[in-house]
């Protein structure tokens, strides 16, 4: 039997005996004042021990300590309250001395020891059902099978509006992570023991849309824990079960993702575009003095457009070339002005060079925004014959391009009155300044007067932040709120995705539409 012995130690005394005390409720023992008193708990070594000492307003030294009364651990130095313990035992006795400077009063109580043989690692517990049948003893082979013939992701049911949704993968020799998770980080995915099955499950709302890829055997390299993060990206590859590949057509499985929509996800007006759309496509050479580079502009418009219509929408469009590539934005906005749902839309998409010069230009650069507004905002009005409307031109853009969208339109809103941010970078703050608990593009529009700018902001519920810092999520709510607190006009979407595309090809039509979209 697990026992706790007490035995009374008097330093200039004999040893008291008293009854041994058995794990259970708080029991009362006498401290007198110096003399060290000491508990004898009794069980195998390799026990887990767990209890606590009421000590009340007594300031109590606690020690555990051998058989042989050498020190082994302090558990606590003129501790008050309620202190409690946790330790292996290394004997089969282990005690526990008790001492204060004064006399007085002090409870001890002892859980239940947990021996060696007791102590086993609680059964694991699967998300998915079809997953827990496995490991409780099906088939491997036959899972496969039916995995090939219905396609990945797995989906299963949950009620309530949520699906389960299972990444596989098969075969992989050291690990495999998902690229593209439906969470805030690239997720590891999980062995079946006994098994050539590698798994990772999520409850998610039904109304999930994502792109994603998957990584099998990252390469495991020495470095800073960014390197070591993005090693991922040596092998991560479409999914090879999946159906749904995007883009459907890629030089080879690293250059291709594959996707998953959920029964509920919301529709993307424009997408996939119109077999009937065929905008017209003009580009020229943009040479900006005060940026000091040059890049390619395309634009794209309906095929016999009036440049002196007034209904006409500007769109200049950050990251041009994947809003061209991964959105396919000039059918698309052909399309939705075909069907009726916009008014014609002359997008002006705006490469971003290389991805030194985009981390230069879009993250809150006023040179930027005085180029965007001197310069090539009059180059589009000489190339097309338009006469530019602050109240009809329109920034958009994702991520570092939605940040861009909301600082530009705050320098120069005499060019610019309308801004969609699609995941916008918020979080992001000059280096020089403090955080004060406000994000900074927040805080510079709550700084000032209102000016002439009608917003649509969007993000996603799984671009939260991760280590205690606020994410895109968070600091565009935060934007959202402090703009409607000045008399903004916003529009707010909330999408079921991640930091994707996918999403993002939807979000530029919602947001054109909110803005300038025909009323029915």
């Amino acid at each position: 039997m697990v026992r706790l012995a007490l035995l009374l130690v008097v330093l200039a005394g004999p040893v008291l005996a008293q009854d041994a005390l058995v794990p259970g409720p708080v029991e009362t023992v006498e401290l007198a004042a110096g003399a060290p008193l000491r508990l004898a708990i009794e069980a195998p070594p390799g026990s887990y021990l767990a209890g606590r000492i009421e000590a009340g307003a007594l300031p109590v030294d606690a020690d555990l300590l051998d058989a042989q009364g050498r020190h082994l651990r302090r558990l606590s130095h003129d501790g008050r309250g309620s202190i409690g313990f946790h330790a292996v035992a290394e004997q089969d006795t282990t005690l526990l001395q008790l001492s204060a400077p004064q006399a007085g009063r002090v409870g001890v109580a002892l859980d239940q020891p947990v021996p060696p043989a007791d102590q086993h690692s609680p059964a694991p517990e699967y998300l998915s059902p079809r997953i827990a049948a496995l490991a409780a003893g099906g088939d491997a082979d036959a899972f496969w099978r039916k995995v090939a013939a219905e396609g990945t992701p797995m989906v299963e049911d949950a009620g309530k509006g949520e699906a389960i949704v299972t990444f596989l993968w098969r075969g992989a020799s050291r690990n495999v992570r998902l690229f593209g998770a439906p969470s805030n980080d690239h997720e590891w995915l999980e062995r079946l023991q006994g098994t050539d099955i590698w798994f990772k499950s999520f409850r998610v709302p039904d109304s999930l849309r994502l792109s994603y890829k998957l990584a099998p055997d990252v390469p495991d390299i020495p470095g800073d824990a960014r390197a070591r993060r993005v090693a991922i990206l040596a092998t991560a590859q479409m999914d090879p079960l999946n159906r749904h590949s995007w883009p459907s057509a890629a030089p080879d499985r690293f250059n291709q993702d594959s996707t998953v929509v959920l029964r509920n996800a919301p529709a993307q007006p424009g997408t996939p575009p119109a077999a009937e759309a065929d905008p017209e496509l003009k580009r020229f050479t943009f040479d900006s003095g005060l940026l000091g580079n040059s890049r390619e502009i395309t634009l794209s418009f309906p095929r016999g457009l009036d440049p002196a219509d007034p209904d006409i929408v500007l769109a200049m469009i950050f990251d041009g070339e994947q809003a061209m590539n991964r959105i396919d934005a000039p059918r698309m906005l052909d399309t939705l002005t075909r069907q009726g749902v916009l008014p014609p839309v002359m997008a002006v998409l705006i490469p971003s060079i290389d991805s030194q010069t985009r981390g230069k230009e879009l993250p809150g650069n006023p040179l930027f925004a005085q180029a965007m507004a001197e310069e090539l905002l009059p180059r589009v009005a000489a190339e097309t014959g338009i006469r530019p409307d602050p109240a009809r031109t329109v920034l958009a853009g994702a991520s570092y391009g939605g940040l861009a969208a909301a600082t530009v339109a705050l320098e120069r809103p005499d060019a610019f009155g309308n801004a969609i941010a699609m995941s916008g970078s918020f979080w992001w703050a000059p280096e020089d300044t403090a955080a004060d608990g406000i994000p900074h593009v927040a805080a510079a529009y709550a700084g000032r007067e209102r000016l002439p700018i009608r917003f649509f902001l969007s993000a996603g519920l799984f671009e939260t932040g991760r280590a205690g810092t606020a994410g895109i999520l968070e600091t565009s709510r935060q934007l959202r709120d402090v703009l409607r607190l000045q008399g903004y006009e916003v529009a707010w979407r909330e999408y079921v995705g991640g930091h994707d595309y996918l999403i993002w090809r939807g979000v530029l039509a919602d947001g054109l539409i909110a803005l300038f979209g025909k009323a029915e």
